[in-house]
């Protein structure tokens, strides 16, 4: 109860500050809540002469928060409705994938941009944007600053895809009487939900289309979120091996397993049981609506906890990473699509 009183001030300031960019996320769906929500925090924090009351609540929230989030991100997925709706799109988003840490691990020893971030940017870029970043950061110890950066470099790419995703797909051939190709790109080829489904409407909408370029996209961005999995059980093997090489110590694989995974999963197969059984996926509607809430929520914490002027100045080599990621997984989208005969 006591620990709980210490985190209830930092914890108020960050549901305070979140509410009002939770709503602005819903007026400005292509910018979203939570970079709202980091902006928000990046500017408060400016005024806040003293942080020693709230550092344990605002701690909490971006730490613990953000798990909690991704682990009701699971009640958001139907497993066989994914994978069999998402096994045509498979292999382009793995090769998204692997074509987007690739690019991530290159320009991290090339430029010598820091691990943690390239490692957040390159995740964040090819799964599935903040929740990929929310999953990753605890796993490879990252702290505010980082996640704010990575954060920061992939919503700038996010409001560019949605803004010209839906002109390429005219100028490339995209079948403008079916939402199928231009869906599984958008899908695979932008990577927040709030900008999958910005870029999948206005398609629809161009060439009155009713849903069916979001129906489509919205399930190829659920099937890239399952790469979560694997890719954070590879970080915690990778953390805990290296560090076992480093200054003598010992890490087990335990002491790094992102134990929040699991439950995302478990939150998944309930989800896919229950909706098996004939309950509608509107029973999940209001965890998945706290899932959002709970990453704007973690998003204003790490923003209370970022240095606006050092991010700014350390800006420029993340940025160009976060570039090249969104090139290459752009390019490799489509030509996957045409290798496979999807357009």
């Amino acid at each position: 109860m006591e620990s709980m009183q210490k985190k209830l001030r930092g914890l108020l300031l960050c549901i305070l500050i979140s509410i009002p960019c939770w709503y602005l996320g819903k007026m400005f769906p292509l910018i979203g809540g939570p970079v709202f929500a980091i902006i928000a925090g990046m500017i408060i924090t400016i005024f806040i002469k003293d942080k020693s009351k709230l550092k344990d609540g605002i701690t909490f929230t971006s730490k613990k928060i953000l798990q909690y989030a991704v682990i009701l991100l699971g009640f958001g997925l139907n497993l066989s409705v994914v994978l069999q709706t998402g096994k045509q799109s498979l292999p382009i988003i793995i090769s998204t994938i692997g074509v987007s840490l690739l690019i991530a691990w290159g320009l991290h020893n090339f430029m010598r941009i820091p691990t943690k971030i390239a490692t957040l940017v390159g995740v964040g870029s090819s799964i599935c944007g903040g929740s990929a970043v929310a999953a990753a950061a605890p796993v490879i110890q990252a702290d505010d600053e980082e996640v704010a950066q990575a954060i920061s470099v992939i919503f700038f790419f996010n409001v560019l895809a949605a803004l010209i995703f839906p002109t390429l797909g005219v100028l490339v051939g995209y079948a403008t009487n079916s939402g199928e190709g231009f869906g599984i790109f958008a899908g695979t080829a932008v990577n927040d939900t709030s900008s999958v489904t910005a870029c999948a409407s206005t398609w629809d909408s161009m060439f009155g289309l009713g849903s069916a370029t979001l129906d489509k996209a919205v399930t190829v961005k659920l099937t890239r979120t399952l790469a979560i999995i694997p890719i954070t059980m590879v970080l915690a093997y990778m953390g805990a091996k290296k560090g076992n090489g480093e200054g003598g110590k010992t890490y087990s694989l335990k002491s790094v397993f992102p134990f929040f995974i699991i439950y995302f999963v478990l939150a998944s197969v309930i989800t896919t049981v229950a909706q098996s059984m004939g309950v509608g996926a509107e029973v999940f509607a209001p965890i998945k609506t706290l899932s959002k809430f709970f990453i704007v929520l973690s998003m204003c914490a790490i923003g209370l906890n970022t240095d606006i002027i050092k991010l700014v100045k350390t800006g420029g080599k993340p940025i160009v990473l976060g570039f090249c990621c969104w090139v290459g997984i752009t390019v490799v989208s489509l030509v996957m699509q045409h290798v496979l005969g999807l357009w």
